[in-house]
């Protein structure tokens, strides 16, 4: 038999959307770094040929 779950407080849902908010921005901030990086040629981790 089904039965409903309880409600999540304001302050718990706001702390886990934020957490999920820090994760894309920080995924951001790497991949923007990233193309920086292989823009510039200063590239050292990241290996691409080039035509």
């Amino acid at each position: 038999m089904a039965v409903p779950k309880k409600r999540i407080s304001l302050s718990k849902k706001r702390i886990r959307k934020n957490i999920w908010k820090k994760k894309g921005y920080l995924t951001a901030v790497k991949a923007l770094s990233l193309a920086k990086s292989i823009s510039t040629g200063l590239s050292t981790s990241y290996f691409f040929g080039r035509k």
